[in-house]
């Protein structure tokens, strides 16, 4: 038996698992491509704290609506109209949905129980912030990835500062600056998937979980999920796509080995390329914002030795000043509501950029932290 808990925009179900319970959450707003919501957010905060302490539900399975997303990232739309509405903020809605989003993903990094992510189709911004945060990540013939956040004037967020600087050489880095679509073989490549499954075997990953020994042991518990992954994983190998990173992973490093974050971005800029790949994401930080492009780096940089609870304090201390300055604003107006992907950027160049107001995105903007009681 299946029991249903409905909501508009996530379906839970707890479905019988030979005596246990698999938790299945339904990301399930297929017209946005699953686009994450504040009420969204909430929904999976408050579902995943009470399946933690349920004995019943052993594990949990978390996949989108339709075949084109798993989830297309945060509604960016409406962090954009919580921006105009109050510029130089306080802006209440953006700045509730970053903390509270950002602690969802805490959760889900530091969730006991096997948590499976189907991730099928677009994954992208928060919806590789859920991904990426869950224990057993699975990625399909169609997983495209992507974090172009430099091109609204944000930043690789959700998380992005944790495992972006854990990705192999300056390949974290390289995604972060041009925002370069990625696939199911470079997720696992740069470490934010752990399988490529073949998306035509879901219901049947789906069915053998549900008849596992599953125990009150946690540990051996993952151990059950590993033993159902791996055959599937297994048979879909002559199905995963070829990676983009890994053989580019060589001029990556030569295109980061700048003398600073000036000269990186003039050398990703500047190249004369044929490589579809590498221009593209050439085109993307050509076309992004430069004041972007400098947080961005700096962000990774200020973060590269940090614990998962202080990357978390340290993303939202930035996001918040992010949605409070008009360069976001502007950036998403550009690309997603007038569309006319002209943006009016305030610094033509990354030189250009003074020091200071570079120095105000790194400066906490309340007296405390709304993320200050994580870990």
């Amino acid at each position: 038996m299946e029991k249903l808990l409905m909501s508009d925009s996530v379906l839970f179900a707890e479905l019988d698992a030979a005596g246990s319970k698999v938790g299945r959450v339904t990301l399930s707003v297929a017209a946005t491509l699953n686009s994450l919501t504040l009420e969204m957010v909430d929904l999976l905060q408050a579902k995943l704290d009470v399946w933690a302490n349920d004995d019943n539900i052993v594990a949990v399975f978390i996949e989108g609506a339709g075949e084109k997303a798993f989830c297309a990232g945060g509604d960016v739309q409406a962090l954009h109209q919580s921006a105009i509405d109050k510029p130089g903020g306080p802006c209440d809605y953006a700045e509730a949905f970053f903390a509270r989003e950002y602690r969802m993903n805490y959760t889900l990094h530091t969730y006991a129980k096997p948590i499976v992510c189907w991730g099928h189709g677009i994954v992208m911004g928060g919806g590789l912030g859920v991904m990426a945060g869950c224990s057993h990540r699975v990625v399909t013939e169609r997983t495209r990835i992507a974090m172009p956040e430099v091109t609204i004037a944000l930043f690789p967020d959700v998380g992005g500062s944790w495992f972006l600087n854990h990705a192999p050489g300056n390949t974290g880095e390289f995604l972060a600056l041009t925002g370069a679509s990625i696939n199911a073989a470079d997720a696992i490549y740069i470490g934010i998937a752990d399988r490529f499954i073949a998306s035509e075997h879901k219901d049947a990953v789906i069915a053998e979980l549900l008849v596992q020994p599953w125990t009150d042991d946690v540990e051996k518990n993952h151990a059950q999920v590993r033993h159902v992954l791996r055959p599937f994983a297994e048979q879909s190998i002559t199905a995963s796509p070829a990676g983009q990173v890994e053989p580019h992973a060589a001029t990556i490093a030569q295109l980061l080995d700048g003398e600073d974050v000036h000269d990186i971005i003039d050398r990703i800029t500047s190249q004369d390329t044929d490589d579809p790949w590498l221009a593209k994401a050439r085109d993307s930080l050509q076309q992004g914002s430069r004041l972007a492009a400098l947080w961005i780096h700096r962000q990774l940089w200020e973060t590269r030795h940090m614990g998962l609870a202080d990357i978390f304090r340290a993303e939202v201390q930035l996001a918040t000043n992010i949605v409070r300055h008009p360069e976001f604003a502007e950036g998403v107006r550009a690309l997603l509501i007038d569309k006319d992907r002209n943006p009016v950027w305030q610094y033509p160049s990354s030189r250009d950029v003074p020091g200071d107001v570079l120095d105000g995105f790194f400066t906490a903007p309340w007296d405390s932290n709304p993320l200050a009681d994580l870990g």
